[in-house]
């Protein structure tokens, strides 16, 4: 067993990324870890929906601030409504957040996948 393994054991971690590919890859990271996906979304407007439905039970999640040109800030304050942990994911430096969003954790893709099972544990 690698180091990362079942560090996410039974937690539900929502993935709301755009690039197909790249959802795949940080999904199957998560499950390694132990973790349930749910998703990937690729939208603001669909995790938004998920989350208010409330039928998904969602631990923390992982945000890819731009999807599509749409900022996924709506889902960050739905879940942060509900006291769950996020992590925001960007190619782009720390002022690709607006400033009301820069205290939220944040990993920098390419994902270190270390560092992003370690934010989402907390």
């Amino acid at each position: 067993m690698n180091e990362r393994a079942r560090i996410l054991d039974g937690r539900s971690i929502m993935v709301v990324e755009d690039d197909y590919l790249v959802a795949l890859a940080l999904s199957t990271v998560l499950e390694e870890a132990g973790a349930r996906v749910v998703g990937p979304i690729a939208s603001a407007q669909e995790a938004v929906a998920l989350l208010e439905a409330g039928r998904e039970k969602v631990d923390a999640a992982v945000l890819d601030v731009d999807l599509n040109g749409e900022k996924s800030y709506p889902v960050a304050d739905a879940l942060a409504s509900r006291d769950i942990r996020f992590v925001f994911a960007t190619g782009y430096g720390i002022d690709a957040l607006a400033e009301d969003y820069r205290h939220y954790p944040r990993c920098q893709k390419p994902f270190d996948h270390r560092a992003i099972l370690n934010a989402l544990k907390a």
